[in-house]
């Protein structure tokens, strides 16, 4: 498979230039490379042999990055950081790849197949074998959405952004094109990264994912085509960039409607037909995700309780509120906590 050496060597056969050290047993030089290249995470080494040995090579393709990754040791990664806004599709050159699509239920991906998890939206699990060899594709969700408009007329909603799925394989036309651009980057990686060249890469990448994401969701049941995906009027999308930004809060449906110049009932159409939920489900979804990620960024030294924060987004009800966390989680939040101070 042409990918063994992708990003090793230009088109003369020559070893690639990299802006940082391609080879590292330092687990912090690692970190703050992967933290930079794809986002922050949690990473625990898995058995007998806990020194990195570590392979680290990027390129980049418009806004998205191409790695070439391995620890060079077992581990069990977790805990992306949503606020980095970044999908990311992994694809095993070598080795085994376990990723956690629930919390009971993996899948794993053979060499020459692709997980892709859109860590913006979900959480997401891999656990890495001694011999695993990764060629990802880190790629901002603002992206993905941008190509989704247009190309397709409209933005899927988080139903659709939250399914993780294997794409690709041998043989696959998705494989295929992940070589191509693999043979553009040794042979001028400058302007695929910063020329036209990149720009008509990211597109081909991103529109040929998107069609192979929204097979996968349509197999597992969600209708990427319904009528709901039609473009939603731009309330509705200010309508929930405000939600967002004001969910601790708790604004009423009414102040909502009113900072979007509308109706409360033409904005609760509007959404039924558009999204198939109520603003009120929206806004309920926001206050979960805004205390998941205060759990998990907690300082273990602030002192901080699950309490505390739960009050700050709202819940008063501590029993009610561990009852609708865990049903949203599959987990208390006394249980994110603990995992979080590990």
């Amino acid at each position: 498979m042409f990918l063994d050496h992708a990003l090793l060597t230009d088109v003369n056969g020559k070893p690639t230039s990299q802006h940082h050290k391609n080879f590292s047993n330092d687990w912090d030089e690692i970190s703050a490379w992967s933290d930079r290249v794809y986002m922050p995470y949690r990473v625990h080494p898995v058995g007998h042999a806990i020194k990195p040995c570590a392979t680290m090579h990027s390129s980049r393709i418009g806004e998205l990055t191409l790695t070439r990754f391995a620890y060079g040791v077992a581990v069990s990664v977790d805990e992306f950081s949503c606020e980095a806004g970044n999908a990311l599709l992994l694809t095993t050159i070598r080795g085994n790849a376990r990723h956690w699509t629930q919390r009971s239920a993996t899948e794993d991906t053979a060499v020459g197949e692709s997980f892709i998890a859109n860590c913006s939206r979900v959480d997401y699990r891999i656990d890495l074998d001694p011999d695993h060899l990764q060629l990802n594709l880190t790629i901002p969700h603002t992206v993905l959405e941008r190509m989704a408009q247009q190309w397709f007329g409209f933005v899927p909603d988080d139903r659709f952004w939250r399914h993780k799925c294997i794409i690709g394989g041998m043989g696959s036309s998705w494989l295929s094109l992940l070589e191509y651009t693999v043979r553009c980057v040794a042979e001028s990686a400058q302007h695929v990264a910063e020329g036209r060249i990149g720009v008509h890469l990211e597109q081909s990448l991103c529109v040929h994912l998107l069609r192979e994401w929204a097979e996968r969701a349509e197999q597992a049941g969600l209708d990427v085509n319904s009528p709901m995906n039609r473009i939603a009027p731009r309330y509705v999308r200010a309508a929930e960039e405000f939600m967002s930004a004001n969910a601790a809060s708790l604004p009423t449906l009414a102040e909502v409607a009113s900072s979007v110049g509308t109706s409360v009932r033409a904005l609760s159409g509007a959404f039924s037909r558009f999204r198939g939920i109520t603003p009120g489900a929206f806004l309920r979804e926001q206050r979960l995700q805004g205390v998941r990620r205060e759990l998990l960024a907690m300082d273990p030294k602030s002192g901080t309780t699950v309490s505390a924060i739960a009050y700050r987004w709202g819940y008063l009800n501590l029993g009610e509120f561990a009852g609708i966390y865990r049903k949203r989680f599959s987990e208390l939040p006394s249980q994110t906590l603990q995992r979080q101070l590990r």
